[in-house]
């Protein structure tokens, strides 16, 4: 092929987006909307971008020059020889003439200094791109030996792509791929013939290299790219017939290229089918060409950065991927369950194992007062508003416990309501939603809870006067018969001051003393049809009853209702019925309970017949050794 004579074409037009369920190669419909996986439009990476070289012709002075051509019967054709000059455009050979449009322009070529021996190419790329083939079209006779190199890492490390050598063997001491499939050396481009339009062509992914999947981690090792370089390393004249028998003199030797053709594409794990400028990049100028290879991915599938390598800030719920190229796959990311109370999320591979490989999303910075790996619930110090669904900014309202009837919590920074219900936990003997008033039968509303009345039934919750009534009654010589066989000489309820008032302070009361395990006939006579260990939450007056919030941990005996572990209420009944504080139940302590289950209303009560002591582990495998041992 001579320049002279009309080049066939070397770059068709820039191709549509590419969908690699058939590799690199295969080409969907321009209209596709990335629904699977999906590749940018190639094109040819040496366009826009400034290639470098170690000379060119007439760089510091004008230089005569001569090439060489053959007939189809390698006699020599008559040499064209011209005059070679950097000072003057029309006589200039820069690199820049290799990335030029080989449509438009077929004429023009990057020429070495012939002092040249040695030479090199390099293309340096402002991100990774994906390179799939290199045309390289000489202008002068191809080179004896070459080597194309690439670097991955911005020119840092570089490794060889091809040897290419008239002789492998004794240039390189490599195989020839003619003679031995795959070898990383070839004979093939480095023949002197033709003296001119003499082609070097390279693809990526040809043997040993080949992947189905054009994203694997094995295809981008071979693919992707930062910077290319060819080495040119020793020239060779045109050996064709002299046309004269007259002796002729040596022709000079030297490098000229016509094109220097980099296949390639934005790098996008399959994630995006449109690329625009990397930031900072400005294209070079360069004659004829109007389209550029841009290196930032428009990202699809849910996902972000420069390549489409990590998931956008709330699709995190799922490891990242790239796209199959094998089946089309698009391998979306998935977003996180945060209830629409974060913006990002990132990805936790304990919580990822911990769900079985189903969601290891964590929702950062919960907004709205929630919290939590998918900010599904009210932080401390608020509580859920049903009205509302939780993915309202409002779901979370702020508890408002009165600061004086409300109690704290053990172990906790303060006083926090209940996160479902917004109940405060009361100091004993006060009530309410917010614990800001006594309970019935109880008054003198203060810092330590309120004062059981002295009163056979209710009086005034300030003053505690009681208050007259004919249907008052004295009934607290009535304790059950349980009562008369406690152990008398054990130390009573030790109460702190700040745990709030009890009836042992106000005799006049109840008989309020501490209950002791000890004849486990007697224990077992009161034929308890519930024993349970509960942690005390709440406690609310409802007006007509009281009802206590409990956090059921272990069931030791249940009847004929069906006792869970979790959440549940106890009715006391001297609460209501007598004005009687026993048995104190105080938030954030557990106790140890036994009493008797209203099977009609599926309640269970508390009352003065009820076992209750602060729980201790000891209790709790007495107790259970007498449920199976005295009591069956």
């Amino acid at each position: 092929l001579r320049r002279g004579e009309a080049l066939p074409a070397r770059e068709p037009p820039p191709a549509p987006a590419l969908c690699p369920s058939a590799g690199l190669g295969g080409v969907a419909a321009a209209s596709s909307p990335c629904e699977k996986a999906c590749n940018p439009r190639m094109g040819n990476l040496a366009h826009g971008r400034a290639l470098r070289t170690q000379t060119s012709c007439g760089r510091r002075a004008a230089e005569p020059f001569c090439s060489y051509s053959e007939d189809a019967e390698r006699r020599c054709r008559r040499p064209s020889c011209g005059r070679c000059s950097g000072a003057h455009a029309g006589l200039a050979h820069p690199p820049a003439a290799m990335a030029d449009s080989p449509f438009r322009l077929p004429r023009t070529w990057w020429q070495a200094a012939q002092d040249a021996s040695r030479e090199s190419i390099r293309l340096d790329l402002e991100a990774a791109f994906y390179f799939t083939h290199l045309i390289m079209v000489f202008k002068s006779p191809r080179p004896a030996a070459m080597v194309l190199e690439r670097s991955q890492d911005f020119g840092e490390t570089w490794k060889p792509y091809k040897y290419f050598a008239a002789n492998c063997s004794a240039t390189f001491g490599l195989e020839d791929d003619v003679r031995q499939r795959g070898a990383i050396c070839t004979s093939r481009y480095s023949s002197p013939f033709p003296c001119t339009g003499g082609e070097v062509i390279f693809r990526a992914l040809s043997p040993p290299y080949a992947a189905e999947d054009p994203y694997s981690a094995e295809a981008q090792a071979q693919l992707k790219i930062t910077n290319l370089r060819v080495r040119l390393l020793q020239r060779q004249g045109c050996p064709c017939l002299p046309a004269s028998p007259a002796p002729q003199p040596p022709p000079a030797l030297h490098y000229a290229i016509y094109d220097f053709i980099v296949k390639g594409s934005c790098f996008c794990n399959g994630h995006a089918d449109h690329c625009v400028p990397v930031a900072g990049f400005r294209p070079t100028r360069a004659a004829g060409v109007f389209h550029v290879v841009h290196g930032k991915c428009m990202c699809k599938h849910n996902t972000a950065g420069s390549h489409c390598q990590h998931c956008a800030p709330l699709y995190n719920d799922q490891p990242w991927q790239a796209a199959d190229g094998k089946t089309g796959a698009p391998r979306e990311c998935q977003s996180c369950k945060c209830n629409g109370h974060a913006d990002t999320c990132h990805f936790d591979m304990a919580a990822w194992l911990a769900s079985g490989n189903r969601s290891g999303g964590v929702c950062d910075n919960c907004q709205h007062n929630t919290e939590g790996q998918h900010c599904q619930r009210c932080k401390l110090g608020f509580y859920r508003d049903l009205r509302k669904p939780f993915s309202a900014p409002d779901a979370c309202k702020p508890c408002s416990c009165h600061p004086v009837g409300s109690a704290v919590l053990p172990l906790g920074p303060g006083t926090f309501c209940d996160p479902s219900t917004g109940d405060c936990p009361c100091k004993p003997g006060v009530a309410g939603p917010r614990c800001d008033h006594c309970l019935p039968g109880y008054w003198g509303f203060g810092p330590y809870g309120c004062r059981p009345c002295d009163c056979a039934r209710s009086c005034d919750p300030h003053t505690g006067d009681c208050h007259s009534s004919s249907s008052d009654v004295s009934w607290h010589n009535e304790a059950p018969p349980f009562q008369a066989v406690l152990n008398e000489s054990e130390p009573t309820w030790g109460w702190e001051d700040e745990q709030g008032f009890s009836a042992l302070r106000h005799s006049g009361k109840c008989e309020c003393k501490e209950q002791v395990l000890g004849n486990p006939k007697v224990f077992c006579g009161m034929k308890y049809t519930y024993v349970i260990k509960t942690k005390i939450l709440s406690a609310h007056d409802k007006g007509s009853h009281a009802e206590v919030s409990v956090k059921i941990k272990k069931v030791l005996k249940s009847t004929k209702l069906k006792i869970l572990r979790g959440k549940r209420t106890l009715y006391p009944e001297s609460w209501t019925n007598r004005g009687c504080t026993c048995p104190i139940l105080n938030p954030g302590l557990e106790y140890l309970v036994a009493g008797h289950e209203d099977v009609r209303t599926g309640r269970l009560i508390v009352n003065m017949k009820s076992f209750v002591h602060q729980w201790k582990s000891a209790l709790g495998r007495k107790v259970l050794e007498i449920l199976k041992r005295d009591c069956n």
